[in-house]
C-alpha cells in the first residue's frame, strides 16, 4: 500500500500495479481533483488560498524574517503539490545528482537516474541524448510568451547571459522560456498522465479523503495502516510494503506518529517509541524566495482577473488552447553565478507577468509583474518536528531560512540580479515604478529589512527522510527505512540535498526509480529498446 497519492505517489502505484500479480491500495487524504481551476495552467493563483486543496501550513516562528510564521502551502488533493504548483518542469544540475552519491546515495548519480526523467516524459520537442518521448508525462512549450518573458529575456541577453534552450539539458547556465507540464492546454499532473488513465486496473483501489494516522509494525516489519475514513479509524493489512509518499512534511510526520524517530523528542510529547531513528524530520532544505514587484503598463496578466478581460480569455481558451489561461503564471527563467568561482549556477529567477505577492493573496489593483529571486544551494538546515502526539494536530515546521550567513550574503546577491533585471532597459517601456519594493530601498541595511518582511518560501521542500548511509539517513540506496522491514519511504523527503532548481520533475524521477527498486531491486533498468 501507498501513503500519500502526491508527484511520487502517483507514480509509484501506476508502475506497481503495472505488474498484475501485485495488488495496491492508494490513500490519499484530500479529495479528487475534480477542482477545474488545478487543470487550467493559470489557475495557481486560484488554488494556494484555497483550504480544499491546501494543507494550509504555517511555519514556527522564523528568528531572521521578523519573528513571521510563514504560510507554508502542500497539496492535498489527488497529484499532490503537483496539482496546485506552477506548473514549471526543471530537473535541477546534472552535479546535484552526483552530489548526491557524493554523500552516500549510491546508485543515484546522474547517469543513474537520467534514464528515469526519460521514461516520465513526453516531451513535444522529440526525444534526446537528455529528453524523452512517450512518456505519461507531456511538457511542452508556451506557444506565446507574455511581453513580460520576452523583456525579461532580452534584458538577460543584453547582460551577457547566454540563451538556454533547454534547462533540462546538459547544463542549467542562462536565460529562457520554460517548459511546462500542460498537455493540450491542461495541467498534466502525475494524477493526469500517470494515475487516472490506469484506476480501471482491477489491482489498484484509491482511496481518498482518508487520513493516514499510523503505520502499524509486528516488531519492525511494517504490516498496514491505521486510517480515518470520515470519522471512522480502520486498520488496513500490507501483505508486502508500507510504501510512503506524503511528501517532505507528511512523510516524516507519519513516520513520526508511528513511533520512528528521534527517541527523546518522542518520548517528550508521549510517542511510544517503536525505533529510535534520529534523522526523521531533520534535513528540512527550501529554497527561500526574496521577490520583486513593479507597476507596468497593461501587458501584466492582471487583466485576466477582470470581468471583461476574463471573459476574452476565457472564450480564446476554449476555442483555441491558447491565451493567458494556458500560460503559467512563470514563463522566462534564469540561472546565473552569484560570483565566478562557484561551479555551477547558484541564483534562479523567474519572471512572472503577473503581480504575486505573499503567494497571491494579497490583491493589488492596476498591472503588475514580479521577479523571483532565490538561492539555490542553501546552507540553513531545518526541521519537522511534533507538536503533541496527536496525529490531528499540525507539526512544526522550520526552514530556518538564513540561520547561516552564508544564504544572507547570496540571497542578496540574488535580489541584486532581480532588480538590475528590472531596471534594464529591456523594461523601461513596461515598468512604470518599482512597487515591493520601493525604488529608495537601496542600502543592503534596506534590502535586508525587506527581504526580513517579505520573503517566503519558494516551494520546494525536500530532505527530511534523507538517503544515505550517515547518522542522520532515514532510508537507504532503495529506499528501505533503515533498521525496518516492509517499510520504504519514495518522495521528496529523500533528497539528501536540495537541487537547483524547481523539485516537481525530482519528485516525479523518484517515483519512478523508487517503484524499480520494489519491483527489480537494485538490477539497473533494461535500457535495450529505449529509456527504462
Amino acid at each position: 500500500m501507498v501513503a500519500g497519492a502526491g508527484s511520487a505517489g502517483c507514480v509509484v502505484a501506476t508502475r506497481l500495479t503495472e505488474n498484475p500479480a501485485i495488488s495496491l491500495c492508494l490513500i490519499e487524504a484530500g479529495g479528487r481533483d475534480r477542482n477545474p481551476w488545478i487543470h487550467i495552467p493559470l489557475g495557481f493563483g486560484k488554488l494556494v488560498p484555497n483550504p480544499n486543496v491546501n494543507w494550509g501550513y504555517e511555519t514556527e516562528p522564523e528568528p531572521h524574517l521578523n519573528g513571521r510564521r510563514l504560510s507554508w502551502p502542500r497539496g492535498k488533493v489527488l497529484g499532490g503539490s503537483g496539482s496546485i504548483n506552477g506548473l514549471v518542469f526543471l530537473r535541477g544540475a546534472p552535479s546535484d545528482y552526483d552530489g548526491w552519491e557524493a554523500l552516500g546515495a549510491e546508485g543515484w548519480g546522474y547517469k543513474d537516474v537520467l534514464p528515469y526523467f526519460k521514461r516520465m516524459e513526453h516531451n513535444v520537442r522529440g526525444a534526446d541524448a537528455y529528453r524523452g518521448q512517450g512518456g505519461p508525462m507531456t511538457i511542452s512549450d508556451i506557444k506565446r510568451p507574455s511581453s513580460n518573458a520576452k523583456a525579461f529575456v532580452e534584458a538577460c541577453a543584453r547582460l551577457q547571459h547566454p540563451l538556454n534552450p533547454d534547462f533540462n539539458g546538459d547544463r542549467i547556465d542562462g536565460v529562457g522560456i520554460v517548459q511546462l507540464n500542460v498537455r493540450k492546454g491542461w495541467r498534466c499532473s502525475t494524477a493526469a498522465g500517470y494515475l487516472k488513465p490506469n484506476l480501471s486496473r482491477n489491482n489498484l483501489k484509491l482511496m481518498t479523503r482518508t487520513h493516514v494516522r499510523r503505520i502499524l509494525f509486528e516488531g519492525r516489519r511494517a504490516v498496514g495502516l491505521e486510517v480515518d475514513e470520515g470519522g471512522t479509524t480502520k486498520r488496513i493489512g500490507a501483505r508486502r510494503e508500507v510504501i510512503v509518499s506524503s511528501g517532505a512534511i507528511n512523510s516524516p510526520v507519519l513516520l513520526m506518529n508511528s513511533g520512528v524517530g528521534p527517541a527523546a523528542e518522542l518520548r517528550d510529547i508521549g510517542v511510544e517509541v517503536r525505533h529510535a531513528l534520529p534523522g526523521v524530520g531533520k534535513n528540512l532544505q527550501d529554497h527561500m524566495d526574496a521577490y520583486l514587484t513593479a507597476v507596468t503598463t497593461p501587458v501584466s496578466y492582471n487583466a485576466s482577473d477582470r470581468p471583461d478581460k476574463a471573459l476574452l480569455a476565457g472564450v480564446q481558451y476554449v476555442t483555441t488552447r491558447t491565451g493567458p489561461v494556458t500560460a503559467s503564471v512563470c514563463e522566462a527563467g534564469m540561472f546565473v553565478r552569484s560570483t565566478p568561482d562557484v561551479p555551477t549556477p547558484d541564483i534562479q529567477m523567474h519572471a512572472l507577468p503577473a503581480f504575486v505577492i505573499d503567494h497571491g493573496r494579497m490583491r493589488i489593483s492596476g498591472h503588475g509583474m514580479t521577479i523571483n529571486t532565490c538561492h539555490l544551494r542553501p546552507h540553513s538546515i531545518g526541521s519537522v518536528t511534533l507538536h503533541t502526539a496527536n496525529p490531528d494536530d499540525p507539526p512544526a515546521i522550520d526552514p530556518a531560512f538564513l540561520t547561516d550567513p552564508y544564504d544572507w550574503e547570496k540571497s542578496l546577491e540574488g535580489f541584486r540580479w532581480g532588480r538590475e533585471m528590472m531596471r534594464s532597459k529591456a523594461y523601461r517601456p513596461y515598468v512604470i515604478r518599482e512597487y515591493l519594493p520601493s525604488a529608495d530601498v537601496e542600502t543592503d541595511k534596506q534590502v535586508r529589512e525587506y527581504v526580513k518582511q517579505w520573503a517566503k518560501t519558494d516551494y520546494h521542500p525536500v530532505g527530511s527522510c534523507k538517503m544515505g548511509d550517515d547518522e542522520l539517513a532515514v532510508v537507504d540506496q532503495e529506499l528501505k527505512v533503515h533498521g525496518m522491514t516492509g517499510l520504504r519511504v519514495i518522495d521528496a523527503s529523500i533528497m539528501p540535498k536540495l537541487i537547483s532548481g524547481n523539485t516537481m520533475a525530482t519528485s516525479t524521477m523518484i517515483g519512478e526509480k523508487g517503484a524499480h527498486h520494489v519491483l527489480h531491486g537494485l538490477t539497473p533498468p533494461d535500457l535495450s529498446d529505449g529509456p527504462v
